[in-house]
């Protein structure tokens, strides 16, 4: 099985607003997709991918109920593909009620990006998400940014020795444009991670070498999809120096793991 760990979707009207302001952030960096569901599974379906994790993150408190409810229709929409994950926002006003509803609606973990959201992953404002999700949810962090440290590999470790029951993924690696330093400081530590919008920046053998770093049974494929497509991403992950047992670990087996059959 493959499945995607790291993909966003937008609602059909704000889509493609959506990727372009995503776009914009990260100063013209190129989208693949425009980040409809229908285009994710077209997508996604012929490169031969099984099941998806989506996600997308509320900027601000006011987005998050609609969010939340957003990813749970598209689940319900094609419940053998979608598993979703669902957003908060360190502003908002009832963290631990919507928190218990993202387990009733059947959601799986919840996306975080303190770049987008503007505050720090180890800011005490956000300790109420953690505690409402600690040994309930996974959070996955936005990880690295060389504009700002809001969203660092450090600040990340200050979380995971807080909240030690906390169960952390961090996109990319653990650290966008910084690879070496998340491995390095999250080198078989517990934390997952993804190698999402990761491997167009690096060779082959330095790929595989994180992932061993790091530990082959916490690392899963993603396509941080509308970024990547997911032909192009398992076209790359196709020429990592890895066994084949550890292709079909990082490629949909950890992610089973982490949250149960999927």
């Amino acid at each position: 099985m493959i499945i995607d760990a790291h993909a966003h979707i937008f609602p059909d009207i704000i889509a493609e607003k959506a990727s372009k302001g995503i776009s914009t952030f990260y100063e013209g960096m190129k989208m693949d997709g425009c980040g409809t569901v229908s285009e994710l599974l077209e997508k996604g379906d012929k490169a031969g991918v099984d099941r998806y994790i989506v996600q997308s993150v509320a900027t601000v408190p006011t987005q998050v109920v609609a969010i939340n409810n957003f990813i749970t229709e598209s689940v319900k929409s094609h419940p053998d593909k979608l598993v979703g994950f669902g957003a908060l926002h360190p502003d908002f006003e009832d963290i631990n009620g919507e928190t218990e509803r993202i387990i009733s609606l059947g959601l799986r973990g919840i996306k975080l990006h303190s770049d987008f959201q503007d505050f720090n992953i180890d800011d005490e404002k956000a300790f109420p998400i953690y505690e409402a999700a600690e040994g309930r949810l996974p959070i996955l962090f936005h990880v690295g940014d060389p504009r700002s440290d809001r969203s660092s590999p450090e600040r990340l470790l200050n979380v995971v020795k807080r909240f030690p029951k906390l169960t952390v993924i961090g996109a990319h690696f653990a650290g966008w444009s910084m690879w070496d330093t998340g491995a390095e400081l999250f080198d078989h530590s517990g934390v997952y991670v993804d190698c999402s919008s990761s491997l167009y920046a690096m060779s082959p053998e330095h790929a595989a070498e994180l992932i061993r770093k790091i530990g082959v049974h916490r690392v899963m494929w993603g396509t941080d999809y509308p970024m990547w497509n997911a032909s192009e991403e398992l076209a790359r992950f196709a020429k990592l120096p890895l066994t084949e047992r550890e292709r079909e670990l990082v490629l949909g087996e950890n992610a089973r793991r982490l949250l149960g059959e999927l």
